[in-house]
């Protein structure tokens, strides 16, 4: 979880925020406060930042409950969640509007930080290249373990 829009915000930042709010979100804070729906989000999303951003929310908001999540902090450490309920645009939390990340889903965290060797090559390869947008890691083994990883997931 990373700003794309955001170059002051430090990597991390935003798994600091999903890991210790519940949460997983994604960037490009919306001007002139929050919108009435995720309608209106997308579509103000498109006039202010792209159609890709557009349709990267639409992707977000659109992800079932019990979608599985990584995320990296800014030791290297590596997060592993589960989506756990609807969209909600918060530019208004101090932590939320830090981190650029407005465009939240509450989500279930494994209670326990893991590093490199810990996860799927897949995983770590996906966080290696750098990338600041949500992305689908089509990998079988990665899909596996973290599957298997999940069940140690509360709810």
């Amino acid at each position: 979880m990373r700003a794309r829009d955001r170059d002051d915000v430090p990597a991390g930042a935003g798994a600091e925020l999903g890991v210790a709010h519940g949460v997983v979100g994604i960037g490009d804070v919306l001007r002139g406060g929050a919108p009435a729906g995720l309608d209106e989000a997308v579509a103000r999303a498109v006039e202010e930042h792209g159609a890709k951003a557009g349709r990267m929310l639409e992707r977000f908001a659109g992800l079932p409950d019990g979608t599985l999540v990584w995320t990296c902090d800014a030791g290297g450490g590596f997060w592993l969640g589960r989506i756990d309920g609807p969209w909600r645009y918060d530019d208004g939390g101090a932590a939320a509007r830090e981190a650029g990340l407005p465009h939240l889903r509450p989500a279930v965290w494994l209670d326990r930080r893991m590093g490199p060797d810990d996860v799927p090559a897949a995983v770590r390869a996906t966080f290696g290249r750098g990338g600041r947008n949500l992305q689908r890691i089509r990998d079988a083994e990665a899909e596996r373990v973290s599957a298997a990883l999940a069940r140690d997931l509360a709810g």
